[in-house]
């Protein structure tokens, strides 16, 4: 394999991975399939995975062309498309910002898509993490602004309740439980003080403990 390749598919793993709710097959596994003509269904099968990121690295005399996109292993839909173009003479920092938009584009756009999965599967075919994107999908995005009134917040706060008796490590959950309290206090939602901000306390320290 071209070492500029290698290094730049590492780099992309290695960006996806600190994003810890994403399941990022390592390496190993994913060069298996270099130089191969292959469907993308198949590798999703093989690989147990949701959704592929492919690309490309082009060379013509002094410049680099890398091109990516992310496809849904599933449906074989095409989710992103981009291409970087620069200099072999900064191929570092090329490479660098490469990594760092990819892991930047993607994670939201999966979380985008992974969200409206969720919310069309019936409640007790959900995971975790469905419930977490459940529960995220009535506030606007990740400012954790309700859209509608304090109903919408204890509606999300029981998906979250629900998500930690299924996964009772997962952070995430614990994180935005917390959070859910800080925006009752915000819009002056409390109903019993001493109890919501112990109960606020509890689920930030979990967090703390599993992360």
């Amino acid at each position: 394999m071209d070492p500029l390749i290698k290094r730049q598919v590492e780099d992309i793993i290695t960006a996806l991975s600190r994003f810890k709710w994403l399941f990022v097959i390592a390496r190993n596994s994913s060069f298996t399939y270099k130089g191969r003509a292959v469907d993308v269904k198949q590798v999703g099968r093989e690989l147990g995975v949701r959704y592929v990121l492919e690309g490309s690295i082009r060379r013509a005399s002094r410049q680099v062309r890398i091109s990516g996109q992310l496809i849904n292993a599933v449906t074989g839909d095409h989710l992103w498309v981009e291409r970087f173009d620069g200099a072999v003479d900064d191929i570092f920092q090329l490479q660098d910002d490469v990594s760092g938009s990819v892991a930047n584009a993607i994670a939201p756009k999966m979380e985008q898509v992974e969200t409206e999965r969720a919310k069309r599967k019936p409640l007790q075919h959900l995971g975790a993490y469905d419930f977490l994107l459940r529960a995220r999908a009535i506030y606007q995005g990740n400012s954790w602004r309700p859209k509608g009134g304090p109903a919408d917040v204890d509606e999300a706060h029981r998906l979250l309740l629900q998500a930690l008796e299924l996964d009772a490590e997962f952070a995430p959950a614990y994180a935005a439980a917390a959070q859910t309290f800080s925006v009752r206090k915000a819009n002056h939602w409390v109903l019993d003080r001493d109890r919501e901000v112990a109960e606020a306390d509890r689920f930030a320290r979990a967090v703390g403990l599993r992360c």
